[in-house]
């Protein structure tokens, strides 16, 4: 796993379009984590192999984040510029992500193509919106959200769409913290 995560790294960082990912690739890397620390957690922290283990898991986790900011930033540049995303290209996890990206997208669109022209239409920003952005700290077993659909379970560095008061919750405990999504 770990070579074609870096082939899949190398590739995505170096490509101005996003590329193809296996479509289990993110059960599979989540799959491999869990292993990975498992199998840390069982050995002498003093060891060789304990030391070349963490210093492994390390560089999955740098080449993880950087694929994953890397595919964030051209989903963000494609939808905000209007392209159709092809789904071929899209995991499943980015599709039902890319949900809540569209409207932002499109609204934005609207909001430039008006300022263009000459005007600015009032926009209500309403503080009580549906849902965060959460970036969890800590292991979190799975929640009900007050919409009554399941959340979770979450390992520390998830990233997830949770309903605003399940939000404020996660957040005042500690386990979550909101991230902002920008373009």
């Amino acid at each position: 796993m770990y070579d074609r995560l870096y082939e899949i790294w190398k590739h995505e960082l170096q490509s101005t379009e996003l590329e193809k990912l296996p479509p289990h690739f993110y059960s599979e890397i989540a799959d491999f984590l869990g292993k990975f620390r498992e199998e840390t957690r069982m050995l002498d922290k003093k060891t060789a192999k304990a030391r070349l283990l963490k210093h492994e898991l390390r560089n999955v986790k740098h080449m993880l984040r950087d694929t994953m900011r890397a595919r964030y930033k051209k989903i963000l540049r494609k939808a905000s510029e209007g392209e159709k995303l092809p789904s071929d290209i899209l995991t499943p996890e980015e599709e039902k992500l890319l949900v809540g990206v569209l409207p932002l997208a499109e609204a934005f669109q609207n909001f430039s193509k008006n300022i263009v022209q000459g005007r600015l239409i009032q926009m209500n920003v309403e503080q009580d919106r549906k849902t965060f952005l959460l970036l969890f700290l800590k292991e979190v077993p799975a929640i009900m959200g007050v919409d009554m659909k399941p959340y979770g379970p979450f390992m520390a560095e998830d990233v997830a769409s949770v309903p605003f008061e399940n939000a404020k919750v996660l957040i005042k405990q500690g386990l979550a913290q909101r991230i902002e999504a920008t373009l």
